[in-house]
């Protein structure tokens, strides 16, 4: 999908056609609409294409006529389970032309009309804004890990089951990706403060500025995230490892005290003619109450060394 958009007197409005300082929002292409792009703006084929890979790296590419910005944005899959995509951004001296997999609300933000002093013709400052944008999105889908975690572990303390450690597992996932993306980002704008060849005011160099320290601090967010949840994993798997020794001690003492009135029973299940208190008439009720006294005294025995 291809929308155009264009600031006509401070208010974003749509247009049906490309012109000087519009912003072009591409959504899940299909390859009529990106050779039709190719054709229209005079952008390579494999540019455009770039941002529809998953596994696509973050860079800067300065071409000629237009200049090539990937990063990687968060986003949610279709299981609900958090992960990064590809952005690209590709800025010429006419307009701005973003391609997206799917729609982000980073991108959304702008053409919902959320984001202050925004100008589709201002392009260096629209670029700069949706990279900080970018990093504002990565912290808050962090929150939302965090809070996640803090649920999952409050049903740990009660149930203990895998599939709490799993949805654990799933959020480190996530944040290996994160971490990952936005150091792979973090290199992008670095880049973009250094180079010289995309022109930036003053106020542009202070909203990079802005940008590169709120990526920092995801970064860090996601390396404290991730090293909470690693060790609550490994703490959460030996309590429960810890469980299952306790119940099978458990189990392993219970039969060795029933095995006593088993033993004893076949002692006197034997054939000989001659069975201790065969004759007596209160023999059986004598053999109950030794067998229940000697199952008792190892009970108070194993109770003693805390076994039971």
């Amino acid at each position: 999908m291809v929308s155009i958009y264009l600031t006509v007197e401070n208010e974003l409005e749509k247009i049906d056609k490309i012109e000087d300082g519009c912003w072009i929002s591409v959504t899940r292409p299909t390859s009529q609409e990106l050779e039709q792009l190719n054709e229209e703006t005079g952008i390579d084929l494999d540019d455009l294409r770039a941002p529809l890979d998953d596994e696509e790296r973050s860079r800067v590419e300065l071409e000629d006529g237009y200049n090539m910005i990937l990063v990687d944005i968060p986003s949610l899959d279709e299981k609900d389970r958090y992960v990064t995509i590809p952005l690209g951004i590709y800025m010429t001296n006419d307009f701005i032309l973003t391609i997206c997999l799917e729609e982000s609300p980073v991108l959304k933000a702008f053409e919902t009309k959320r984001v202050r002093e925004f100008f589709t013709f201002k392009k260096t400052r629209f670029v700069f804004q949706i990279l900080y944008r970018n990093a504002t999105s990565y912290l808050r889908y962090l929150r939302i890990i965090d809070r996640k975690s803090d649920q999952i572990e409050e049903k740990l303390h009660i149930s203990q089951k895998n599939s709490e450690l799993i949805e654990l597992l799933e959020l480190e996932k996530s944040l290996v990706y994160f971490t990952t993306s936005l150091r792979s980002n973090e290199v992008v704008l670095e880049k973009l403060l250094r180079t010289e060849k995309i022109r930036k005011y003053p106020e542009d160099e202070d909203l990079l500025e802005d940008v590169i320290v709120e990526n920092k601090q995801a970064i860090e967010m996601a390396n404290i995230y991730s090293g909470i949840l690693s060790g609550m994993m490994d703490a959460f798997a030996s309590v429960i490892s810890n469980n299952l020794n306790i119940v099978m001690k458990l189990l392993a003492t219970v039969t060795i005290v029933l095995s006593i009135p088993t033993m004893i029973a076949s002692f006197f299940g034997m054939n000989f003619e001659v069975i201790p208190l065969g004759h007596n008439p209160f023999g059986f009720v004598i053999i109950i109450i030794i067998t229940l006294l000697i199952s008792l005294i190892v009970a108070l025995f194993f109770r003693k060394k805390n076994l039971f």
